[in-house]
């Protein structure tokens, strides 16, 4: 699969767009038009909404070519730092399994132990609280 070449928009080019979407044009007719993505639609709205046009002019995000700070004030290499997210997603993923068993478990215990229903469509009775 080819790369998509990045597009670069200017701020007036932005600011035109999502004044067109607050003055009420459809994010999915501007995303059909312009082949842009509707979250970066939706972002750009949110965006001059909240500080106007100018808000546009300013750059998002770090410079290309502007290495990770976090690396560098470790001071280890760019391989090591992703070595080390790789194992502290693995450890996340690890504690979501467990979770989810220990969950499944449980909806298993509930179900287990609510009153069977023995007819269609009727009604399961169930104990009053307090009995």
């Amino acid at each position: 699969m080819k790369k998509q070449e990045q597009r670069v928009f200017t701020a007036e080019f932005r600011a035109g767009v999502a004044k067109r979407i607050v003055d009420g044009e459809s994010v999915s007719k501007l995303h059909q038009e312009l082949q842009i993505k509707r979250s970066v639609l939706y972002r750009w709205r949110d965006r001059y909404r909240k500080e106007g046009a100018a808000g546009l002019a300013l750059p998002i995000g770090r410079p290309p070519g502007v290495p990770n700070p976090t690396i560098q004030k470790a001071g280890i290499s760019q391989e090591e730092a992703l070595r080390g997210q790789v194992a502290e997603l693995e450890r996340k993923i690890g504690q979501q399994t467990l979770q989810l068993d220990f969950f499944k478990r449980a909806f298993k215990r509930v179900k287990e132990s609510r009153p069977s229903n023995g007819s269609t469509g009727a009604t399961a009775s169930t104990r009053k609280s307090g009995q």
